[in-house]
């Protein structure tokens, strides 16, 4: 059985923009920081999807800009302790993925302007 999206399938979970909690959590998001660039990581595109159940249940996919990342193991606490502040939110899962892999592409255009990009 192959394991492959659908073809037309997005590589990127949606998230749920439309929930009352969504903007919320992603300023949440906006007070993480990758400890070595000086963007959130919001902006640096690590955050894929925020998905909000109907319980507001709130699950995170995210990844980081390499595998090899001296915080790859810390980042995702920090992110569901960021996130689990928000009133509201039931409890927090946080998915860490490399698939697809995170490219420059993927940040804000504030990002690259912070970062010299622009």
């Amino acid at each position: 059985m192959d394991d492959a999206p659908l073809e037309g399938a997005p590589l990127i979970a949606p998230s749920s923009t439309g929930h009352p909690l969504h903007e919320a959590l992603v300023e949440a998001c906006r007070t993480v920081y990758d400890p070595e660039i000086p963007v959130n990581i919001y902006d640096l595109g690590l955050i894929y999807t925020i998905a909000i159940d109907d319980e507001n249940a709130v699950k995170v996919i995210m990844t980081l800009t390499a595998p090899g990342c001296p915080v790859a193991g810390e980042m995702p606490g920090w992110v569901q302790e960021a996130t689990s502040t928000v009133p509201g939110v039931r409890d927090v899962d946080v998915e860490m993925v490399f698939d697809p892999p995170w490219g420059m592409d993927m940040m804000s255009d504030e990002a690259r302007l912070e970062l010299g990009f622009m």
